[in-house]
């Protein structure tokens, strides 16, 4: 297999699998894995959920753009995003300047079966989750579809998505086997 010359930035909405999948995926291109929400976390002293409680959405926004920024500058990696940071247009034309951005794409039942199982989604709290995601698809779908590619992420194995994800990009790596 070739190297990883760009970062693989995965986007998509909430519960498409970024995290866990794009964990599998570097383990399996023998790259580091970083989750921006975790980084932006780290940078900021405190959860999502409470920057988003404590300092609204915008401020998130401002710190995830600035944090996205400083992971573009690493070495190649796989980068897991927020469901809302490619909407950004800043972001995303830093993404396609700097990476290679794939788009988890997963139909509405998965999303809504996957972040059902957890309250830690600060923009599904107090709301029908099924209607905000709906609501939000409906936004962002034409955005994520700018994403370089495309991979359909199902309720499969998840090391089948790893299989397409990598079939996927074969056209942006290069550089020597490892």
């Amino acid at each position: 297999m070739k190297r990883l010359s760009k970062t693989l930035v995965l986007v998509g909405m909430m519960g498409a699998g970024k995290t866990s999948v794009g964990r599998r995926l570097a383990g399996a291109l023998g790259v580091q894995f970083r989750d921006a929400d975790h980084e932006i976390e780290a940078a900021a002293g405190c959860t999502v959920s409470d920057i988003f409680e404590l300092f609204g959405e915008e401020a998130f926004r401002d710190g995830e753009r600035k944090v996205l920024s400083r992971l573009l500058e690493e070495a190649p990696h796989v980068l897991a995003t927020g469901g809302g940071a490619f909407m950004d247009p800043d972001t995303r034309t830093r993404i396609k300047e700097h990476a290679v951005s794939v788009w988890l794409k997963a139909d509405i039942e998965l999303l809504v079966s996957r972040v059902s199982r957890k309250d830690t989604r600060p923009l599904l709290r107090n709301t029908d989750p099924r209607a905000k995601i709906e609501a939000l698809l409906k936004i962002r779908e034409p955005v994520y579809a700018e994403a370089d590619v495309i991979v359909i992420s199902d309720d499969g194995p998840q090391d089948i998505v790893v299989k397409r994800i990598i079939a996927a990009v074969e056209p942006f790596m290069n550089g020597e086997p490892t």
